[in-house]
């Protein structure tokens, strides 16, 4: 008889936790499903300007985005693989590697409630 694997990062879903939040329901889905990666990050960058009517002065978008592309990309991997050492080969680090960067951009508390 086999012994029951700790499966670490199974049923993590962003989209599960954006919809249990009342943030995106399936149409919205349908929506962002037809948009580029690019036109999805400038229309968020555009709808988060118009809140502060459009002045960016001192916001350090362009150096702070390799943070924010990889934080959703680390976000993406445990959302969509069975365990931690899955999404680190995935993300193509080592096990340890992908300890840290889960530390560092705070991974776990984002899942947390799922």
């Amino acid at each position: 008889m086999k012994a029951k694997r700790n499966i670490t990062t199974a049923s993590k879903s962003v989209i599960k936790k954006l919809k249990e939040e009342n943030k995106v329901n399936d149409s919205n889905l349908t929506c962002i499903n037809n948009l580029s990666i690019e036109d999805l990050i400038a229309v968020k960058f555009e709808l988060s300007a118009a809140h502060i009517n459009h002045r960016l002065y001192g916001f350090d978008i362009w150096r702070r985005s390799n943070y924010i592309i990889k934080e959703a990309i680390l976000k993406f991997a445990v959302s969509t693989t069975k365990s931690k050492k899955d999404a680190a080969r995935f993300l193509g680090l080592t096990y340890y590697e992908f300890l840290r960067v889960s530390k560092k951009y705070d991974v776990n508390s984002y899942f947390k409630d799922i």
